[in-house]
């Protein structure tokens, strides 16, 4: 309906009436469903990155604590015990989604539900009509740039999610915490990375999931849920599907599937995975590329420069293209790097980058970690998946 709308009207209509459709959307959606979110303790958990980590933590906390648990993350919707995976390729869901989502776990019984919250979604009014028990902030990095006309816009987009909660769990170590600090409610909590656990074993990789660990243990704790239980249960979080995720290969080198897709986050990866070799001969092969759709067209020169500040070898290739082209976007992120490899067909970058691995290198797939598309022309769904082209191709060397 949304994309018959826009197409029928002219375009200055379109942008003056797309609020009033897009909040009567909302209000039907809860109408429709009877408002269940009024039954549950639901937590908006929004950022620009970390937010799916930190939701699959806090539903296994607090299912492990004895409550009846739901989420809904771009990984998947999990109602209770039940898992259905989230194929949509839209982290937040549209208004009825969310709502429908919201009643069946009512109807379960769910006391807590964590929903992944978007920017993107806040700005369609998907998270109107929700009654928020508490939000949670991540972090906060450029993104969305083009499409909320700048960062503080695009800060201000996450600040309403804030608005709507009378609990806020808050990165205090970020640089927009001052931002969010401002924004009235009745309990702030604020975590620090020097509060993180000395014997808490995570297993996931990298800092940045120290942070993710660190927010649900907070929010856990001010819920009333023992350090102990959080321990066992984020030590259970061995395998985060896409999440830093290594392919068994059988070789004398690695394969790592990260979902990263921003400069920030594709550098924090590098960084973790280059400390492992340094000293060594070896080095990191990175297989990468960026997503069309006129999303923040400015990140795709910096994906390059940053690959290229970290890896030996480097193959730039198609992800989700959508209606633009691959081979210009690409180029785009190529760059003015004269040795990056472009390879448009992906299984045949992965396929490159896995023969030319070296003893004790790792191979760095990054940009789709575990979607099961690829986002072609006018909306057609490609299946793919990262991990399972990996086997195969390591199958035929």
């Amino acid at each position: 309906m949304f994309f018959i709308f826009k197409k029928i009207i002219p375009k200055f209509l379109f942008n003056f009436f797309q609020p009033a459709y897009h909040f009567t959307l909302a209000f039907l959606g809860a109408l429709i469903y009877r408002f269940p979110s009024r039954k549950m303790k639901v937590v908006g958990v929004t950022g620009t990155s970390g937010k799916t980590t930190t939701i699959e933590f806090l539903h296994t906390i607090f299912s492990d604590a004895g409550f009846k648990t739901s989420s809904s993350s771009s990984l998947s919707f999990r109602i209770l015990d039940k898992i259905e995976p989230n194929l949509l390729k839209m982290t937040t869901p549209g208004r009825f989604r969310v709502q429908k989502f919201l009643k069946e776990a009512k109807d379960a019984g769910s006391e807590f539900v964590f929903l992944e919250i978007t920017s993107e979604g806040i700005k369609q009014y998907r998270h109107k009509f929700i009654k928020f028990y508490a939000a949670l902030f991540t972090n906060l990095s450029p993104e969305h740039l083009d499409s909320h006309g700048g960062f503080e816009n695009y800060r201000d987009a996450k600040a309403k999610l804030f608005k709507l909660a009378k609990t806020h769990i808050l990165n205090g170590d970020d640089p927009n915490f001052d931002f969010f600090s401002k924004i009235p409610a009745v309990r702030k909590i604020i975590f620090h990375i020097s509060d993180y656990p000395r014997d808490l074993n995570l297993k996931l990789e990298g800092d940045f999931n120290k942070y993710n660990a660190l927010a649900a243990i907070t929010f856990a704790s001010v819920e009333g849920i023992s350090y102990n239980i959080s321990k066992q249960a984020i030590e259970k979080n061995i395998v985060m599907p896409g999440r830093m995720e290594f392919v068994e290969t059988g070789r004398n080198f690695k394969v790592l599937i990260d979902y990263a897709f921003l400069p920030q986050t594709l550098s924090k990866v590098y960084e973790t995975e280059r400390k492992k070799i340094e000293g060594k001969d070896s080095g990191l092969i990175c297989v990468l590329g960026a997503a069309g759709g006129g999303r923040d067209k400015w990140r795709m020169s910096v994906l390059g420069d940053t690959a290229h500040e970290f890896c030996r070898k480097i193959f730039i290739t198609n992800e989700d293209p959508y209606n633009d082209d691959p081979i210009t976007i690409i180029n785009a992120v190529v760059g003015n790097h004269s040795d990056f490899i472009k390879i448009l067909d992906r299984r045949e970058a992965i396929s490159e980058a896995l023969k030319s691995a070296r003893e004790n290198d790792i191979v760095i797939i990054t940009g789709k970690g575990a979607e099961p598309w690829i986002m072609g022309k006018n909306g057609v769904k490609i299946p793919w998946d990262d991990r399972k082209v990996v086997r195969e191709e390591l199958e035929k060397i």
